[in-house]
């Protein structure tokens, strides 16, 4: 700060805060005591001080404040239509469509919403050109971009086999749209998976980023914007930097393409903390990972319900995430500052480690063959469930602690007739190209355990 603050007090250096803190321990150890490491290998000091924290990480700029996305599944267009219209007048500025069958109507579901105005995802469970062309048709009329969120390296990792289409190459299918769709971006990397499956901070980082780098090989002359979708835990001040950190890595990666376009970064809560017991507490999660979101510099955030892991969608639930970012943005005023976490010595300094450390992996990735390799032979599915079994052992353990479900758990509590939706891992056993990449929550063993209880 150039203008400082309390002038009349003196200067205390990093030394002597260490001295001070080192008498008051009474002989106990320093870094034993009071230096943690994070499962990234990040070791976290008690302090840190501008003379020697004080790093000059490039700013996290970003076009405008966030954006409040509204999730809708499309069964029937008319009801999808009106509940987006509903959801706008309570305070949404974004949609996001997620439409499972291509003969959807696309024109339909789109004719009456003001997309010039309201940022528009489709969330496609199929990859299909001419679908994508008659959105590109729709937003040219109107001027705008709307985004298609279709990711055929998301659809190997989670579901081990590519989109069927038709037997064509999949990245020959995005190809072949680059020189006419220039209205709709859909280059999407929806890096969620590796959050929910358990992988940590620095794995996370290094995989989108090979994932991006990825689209850049195959797809060339690709102008529009980069949408990476990203999901946040709620180790608060590592999921702000790991937000600025992304932007940072991606910033170096497509300056080596020359790719000028922007990137723009959707965000959603984690269900790998979520819990199916003492439900309400889901809505204290969502809250400090919205807020880390924000924070970090996300375009768009889109909330997780409640209870998303056992009802269906409702207009309860969807009312109670929305307003938790409506509270956020016009009530907290997190939508004032630009880059709030620019020069806090804590954050930058963990933004430098990620950086830093998902890069080393990005390159040894790189330099075995690229993430679809790695893939193929299994070893990124390794080293997300190395580290998901050791987060797992330290909830098994008591270590990591879900409030209501391994601490202080509510014995009363009776779920199994209101389950709407299956909340566990499914297995539906098939022949894949790959091993799939499962995403799992913490709190499942512990929960089915409960559930059978109930029975008794």
């Amino acid at each position: 700060m150039k203008n400082k603050l309390f002038n009349e007090f003196d200067t205390v250096s990093s030394k002597q805060w260490k001295q001070q803190i080192q008498y008051e321990l009474k002989g106990a150890d320093y870094n034993e005591t009071l230096v943690w490491e994070s499962p990234e290998g990040i070791k976290v000091r008690p302090f840190y001080h501008n003379d020697e924290d004080a790093i000059a990480t490039p700013q996290t700029q970003k076009e405008k404040t966030f954006q409040i996305v509204q999730n809708i599944f499309v069964f029937d267009v008319e009801k999808s239509i009106k509940k987006a219209k509903d959801a706008l007048l309570r305070g949404a500025e974004s949609i996001r469509f997620t439409i499972e069958n291509e003969s959807t109507d696309i024109h339909q579901l789109l004719s009456d919403l003001d997309i010039e105005k309201n940022t528009i995802y489709l969330n496609l469970k199929f990859l299909s050109a001419d679908f994508i062309k008659k959105v590109n048709q729709i937003a040219s009329a109107k001027n705008t971009l709307i985004y298609c969120l279709v990711d055929p390296i998301h659809q190997l990792a989670s579901d081990g086999n590519w989109f069927n289409a038709e037997g064509k190459d999949n990245f020959e299918i995005l190809q072949s749209l680059v020189s006419e769709c220039k209205n709709s971006s859909f280059i999407h990397v929806n890096a969620s998976l590796y959050q929910n499956a358990g992988a940590n901070m620095v794995q996370q980082l290094a995989y989108s980023l090979a994932q991006v780098n990825e689209y850049f090989n195959k797809i060339e002359n690709y102008s529009q914007p980069i949408c990476i979708e990203i999901a946040v835990g709620t180790n608060y001040f590592f999921e702000i930097a790991k937000i600025r950190t992304l932007r940072i890595l991606f910033k170096a990666l497509a300056s080596e393409y020359q790719f000028t376009g922007n990137l723009h970064i959707l965000t959603t809560p984690t269900r790998r903390n979520k819990t199916l017991y003492d439900y309400n507490v889901n809505m204290l999660r969502t809250t400090t990972e919205c807020m880390s979101a924000i924070l970090g510099g996300a375009d768009a955030v889109a909330n997780l319900a409640y209870d998303a892991i056992y009802h269906k969608d409702n207009e309860f639930g969807d009312r109670i995430s929305r307003n938790q970012l409506l509270v956020l943005k016009h009530e907290s005023y997190f939508d004032k500052v630009d880059n709030a976490a620019d020069g806090a010595y804590y954050i930058e300094n963990v933004t430098a480690q990620l950086a830093e450390k998902a890069l080393t992996l990005f390159k040894d990735i790189e330099n075995n063959g690229g993430l679809l390799k790695q893939l193929k032979e299994g070893t990124i599915q390794h080293k997300i469930q190395e580290s998901a079994q050791k987060e797992q052992d330290l909830f098994d353990s008591g270590k990591e602690i879900l409030l209501g479900t391994n601490k202080y758990p509510n014995p009363k509590d009776r779920m199994k007739d209101d389950l709407e939706l299956y909340p566990f891992v499914k297995i539906n056993p098939r022949k894949t190209l790959i091993t799939p990449i499962i995403e799992k929550r913490l709190a499942e063993k512990t929960e089915q355990e409960r559930l059978a209880s109930e029975n008794q």
